[in-house]
């Protein structure tokens, strides 16, 4: 899937995987997805930012955890037997994310997706692609490669020198 630059306001269709955080449901590009795990607890970084939960090792490779819930502010999370870690691969770097629980995959074409409202300077919206709409859901389409080198994230810019 090729998007535009998210400040465009226009993103092509593809493939999302659906989560939740919440009461909300969020999508990101399948083709950034590895795998898809149940939650474990991940060895602690000292000095780490709070949504960094810690690292687990995955076959050998470290793999960084960070919780969506704690990033996005949504409240304190309950880790239960739906909480998952979504594996990704972003750039040269895999990543893990908690979310509370994973959806499916779905097609959002691209007369169903809409670039996300302005709210200025007191919301960061750079990292959402958009807002798609499917039967009665709304889907947050999610820039996670966007999401994850955010200048506080540093996962990304890391792992790339």
């Amino acid at each position: 899937m090729t998007t535009t630059e998210p400040s465009a306001g226009i993103v092509s269709s593809g493939e999302y995987l659906t989560f939740t955080l919440g009461a909300e449901e969020y999508g990101i590009d399948i083709l950034k997805v590895q795998e898809i795990r149940g939650y474990e607890n991940p060895t602690r970084i000292a000095g780490s930012p709070p949504f960094i939960k810690g690292v687990i090792n995955l076959r050998g490779v470290i793999v960084p955890i960070v919780d969506l819930r704690i990033k996005f502010k949504l409240g304190d999370p309950v880790y239960d037997q739906f909480t998952v870690v979504i594996i990704l691969n972003i750039g040269r770097r895999v990543v893990g994310v908690v979310v509370d629980s994973v959806s499916d995959v779905i097609q959002l074409s691209s007369d169903s997706l809409r670039p996300a409202p302005e709210f200025g300077s007191s919301l960061d919206t750079r990292y959402i692609l958009g807002l798609g709409t499917l039967d009665d859901r709304m889907i947050i389409a999610v820039d996670i490669e966007q999401l994850m080198s955010g200048q506080e994230m540093a996962l990304v810019e890391a792992a790339a020198s």
